[in-house]
């Protein structure tokens, strides 16, 4: 996974492949979502799913990872609301730290989140840029292992795809 920043962006580039239409479908399906969504270790849930512009996605990942030790057990609750879709080429959303029952933890950064899937030779490319409020919000969420959480994410995501 290729990683940039630039401001208060952070934008994240892999190749799947996959057609354009299947790895939309992987990001865009509730169970198939629930699948592969999370860092290794960690299991997702969807509690709601709308996609459709003004739909809201709740979910809540558990770590299901006894050897994480402090994080066994955890359940990291967030809340999106979908804004731009654009099928099979992008779609955005504003992802936000929630609770169970989808209050917005204000606490927390919200972030803007644009995900795109470019068409490449034998495969497709997802480009994600996460907008965050400043650089120093971004410096902040890339020292809580955001970064690193993500990169997991996507290769739970190959795994998934290639089975």
């Amino acid at each position: 996974m290729k990683t940039m920043t630039d401001g208060n962006k952070l934008i994240t580039e892999r190749t799947f492949a996959v057609s354009q239409d299947r790895l939309f479908q992987a990001f865009t399906n509730s169970a198939e979502l629930e699948a592969w969504w999370g860092p290794e270790g960690w299991q997702t849930e969807n509690k709601r799913f709308e996609f459709e512009p003004g739909g809201i996605w709740h979910y809540c990942m558990k770590c299901e990872d006894e050897s994480q030790g402090d994080f066994y057990g955890m359940e990291s609750w967030g809340i999106g609301k979908f804004k731009e879709i654009q099928s099979p080429e992008r779609f955005t959303y504003e992802d936000m730290f929630s609770d169970q029952q989808g209050n917005v933890n204000a606490e927390m950064p919200s972030m803007h989140i644009e995900v795109e899937f470019k068409p490449t030779d034998g495969g497709t490319m997802v480009v994600t840029t996460t907008t965050f409020d400043s650089a120093e919000t971004l410096e902040k969420m890339s020292e809580m292992g955001m970064v690193e959480g993500y990169n997991s994410q996507m290769t739970k995501l190959n795994n998934y795809l290639a089975e």
